[in-house]
């Protein structure tokens, strides 16, 4: 075949594909539990919503957006985070109107153009929640201690919670303009330069050997927040402990979007390498104005599911998933082939997951399939059984084989399978 994936683009097929699949369905039942209803949203949003919630500045919109004008000239974006489309729903259909804060999460595809590399793709995978309408520190540490349970719930032991506070809209300014000294006494390039006058903080993230010597001295957001960003920080981290939940304080961690204010953080896994960050996100309460909504506070967080998987290889996690087949079906003859595939559809109208050999195959090659199916049982049926209105049902792990009636196979399989 001529074609395949396009570059930079992750896609999952079995085994693999079962892990992934397993580790979306343990986020979702940790998210119903804490009260979150799941959300779908577009794949791609006007980009006015990207430039204006994200920010012009950022590498996300100057570089790495994914945008088109589509039929009618309008100007589209394939979604490179989930946080301003999952808030332009929130407002579109009036979810704010109601008990606050709003609850959600959702999953699916991100797009942005980076340069491919293990843990970092062009279409990669995100589990997403968000808290809106709250400015409530027990909200961030919920927020914070979901995502938490979720990597522990998976079994995943090494992952690294760090921790900082990007101040208000009362303290920030004194804390930017000082940066902004600090930096342009720097040896930086053109690029960087420009960046200090628009958005100075995005330059502590900057990754480069050489810029960050640099930064060693710079001041630090922590040193100047106002009394009232810092008694709320020191809730969180309050709030956190009682909960035995560690952290880091990580007093250069901006991350990557112009949106959050106060609580930031980041997770981090030691075993990914450079792609080391595996989740993360913060508070964003001038995020709604920024789009043409009104003040609503928010909090949230983006998950990775491609470095997720990463980790848990890393680590040698194994999720106990759901078998593919318990029962296999090999039937031997045109009339048996009928009665087994009746036989099938019951069993998994019962809730047992079955298969059964299609195309006509021997006994020897139907047999084969029923040892690559991973099932626990095989049902052998041929004419002298339908006869006899009875199956042979095979134990796969033992070779034990027992003639079962027709009328009491599923029975008899579901007391196996318990």
């Amino acid at each position: 075949m001529s074609f395949q994936a396009p570059k930079g683009v992750k896609e999952y097929v079995p085994p693999q594909a079962s892990t992934f699949y397993a580790i979306r369905g343990v986020f979702a039942e940790t998210a119903r539990r804490a009260g979150y209803s799941y959300l779908e949203t577009a794949v791609f949003e006007d980009t006015q919503l990207f430039a204006r919630g994200v920010g012009e500045s950022t590498d996300v919109v100057s570089k790495e957006m994914y945008t088109f004008t589509d039929r009618g000239g309008r100007s589209l974006t394939l979604r490179p985070e989930f946080t301003a489309g999952v808030l332009r729903a929130v407002l579109e259909y009036g979810l704010h109107r109601g008990q606050l804060p709003v609850k959600v999460w959702t999953d699916g595809p991100v797009f942005r153009a980076e340069a491919p590399q293990e843990g970092r793709y062009r279409q990669f995978y995100q589990l997403d929640l968000e808290a809106i309408g709250s400015e409530d520190p027990a909200v961030d540490a919920e927020t914070i201690a979901l995502a938490a349970q979720w990597y522990a719930a998976l079994g995943l032991t090494q992952v690294r919670l760090l921790l900082n506070s990007l101040g208000c809209k009362e303290c920030r300014p004194i804390y930017r303009a000082r940066l902004q000294d600090f930096l342009r006494a720097l040896d930086l390039d053109e690029a960087t330069r420009a960046r200090i006058e628009i958005n100075p903080l995005r330059v502590l993230d900057d990754r480069r050997p050489e810029v960050r010597a640099q930064l060693e001295d710079a001041p630090l957001i922590g040193d100047h927040l106002c009394a009232d960003c810092k008694a709320y920080h020191d809730r969180v981290k309050q709030l956190l402990a009682d909960l035995d939940i560690p952290w880091e304080d990580a007093p250069r961690l901006v991350r990557g979007l112009d949106y959050y204010t106060r609580t930031t953080f980041e997770f981090d896994h030691p075993l990914l390498g450079a792609q080391s960050g595996i989740g993360g996100g913060g508070r964003y309460d001038g995020l709604s104005e920024a789009i043409g909504g009104p003040a609503l506070p928010g909090i949230g967080f983006g998950l990775g599911l491609d470095r997720t998987v990463i980790a848990l290889e890393r680590e040698g996690v194994v999720l106990d998933t759901p078998a593919r087949c318990e029962v296999y079906g090999v039937a031997l003859g045109d009339e048996a082939a009928r009665a087994m595939f009746k036989l099938v559809s019951g069993l998994r109208a019962a809730g047992v997951a079955a298969d059964m050999s299609f195309g006509g195959k021997g006994l020897k090659g139907a047999m084969k399939g029923a040892d690559r199916s991973g099932a626990r049982f095989a049902l052998i049926l041929g004419e002298r059984d339908l006869a006899a209105e009875a199956v042979q049902v095979k134990d796969l792990t033992t070779a034990e084989q027992t003639e079962v009636p027709l009328a009491e196979v599923v029975d008899v399989l579901k007391g196996k399978l318990q």
